[in-house]
């Protein structure tokens, strides 16, 4: 399996283990998540913006989030453009 799948995969991964408590309360999940990975590098920022709205969940999501931050900063143009991708596709199957 290439690196840059595993990478994904472990990315993904930690996404799904955080989110519900990331974005709890977050009226567009979808558009929050692809605001932090729309650019080359993670928007760490807007991420512990989102964190702060949470503070009861922030000792179980900022570990996780950071982790997730620097697997997407070393990801491929190519994997990156696919993480969008993935995160537009179940927008409109769930949305």
């Amino acid at each position: 399996m290439p690196a840059h799948h595993t990478s994904l995969q472990r990315l993904t991964q930690g996404l799904r283990e955080v989110g519900p408590a990331l974005f709890n309360g977050v009226p567009q999940p979808h558009e929050e998540l692809l605001a932090l990975v729309w650019g080359p590098r993670f928007d760490r920022v807007h991420a512990l913006g989102l964190a702060a709205h949470q503070p009861e969940q922030a000792a179980r999501t900022l570990p996780a989030l950071l982790s997730a931050a620097d697997c997407f900063d070393t990801l491929a143009a190519q994997s990156q453009r696919r993480l969008r991708s993935l995160i537009l596709r179940h927008h409109r199957l769930y949305a």
